[in-house]
């Protein structure tokens, strides 16, 4: 059997709220709440994958990477920019403004409430 990644918990402050920022951002979907008691506030990354935001005390950022083709870097680029969300092009500089990324044609990072940091990647 191949080993795929099914879902992974990123922490947040408010899980509902940081699910919907991720998800309006990234042009993704919002699935109902998860868990025995709604804890989960999933988002569907792909038919394999889901980020289950749950909100924790304290949470402590983590970086998360995503590749992705030209025309949905476009499409990312414009929602953060007509949300008046940072971004930037390197992890220490979310919020620069450029897009000229050390590893790729084109990236970005941008930050939410929780301070995870997420990066996202276009050979284009």
């Amino acid at each position: 059997m191949t080993i795929t990644l099914n879902h992974t918990i990123v922490p947040a402050a408010d899980h509902r709220q940081a699910a919907r920022f991720f998800a309006s951002i990234m042009g993704l979907e919002e699935l109902p709440p998860a868990g025995r008691s709604g804890h989960f506030a999933p988002v569907r990354i792909n038919e394999q994958l889901t980020l289950d935001f749950m909100t924790v005390a304290d949470p402590v950022g983590m970086h998360l990477a995503f590749d992705v083709d030209p025309a949905t870097f476009d499409q990312i680029l414009a929602r953060l920019q007509q949300a008046g969300v940072p971004y930037g092009n390197r992890p220490t500089e979310p919020d620069n403004g450029r897009i000229d990324h050390p590893l790729c044609a084109r990236g970005l990072f941008f930050v939410d409430d929780a301070r995870n940091l997420y990066e996202v990647m276009s050979p284009a």
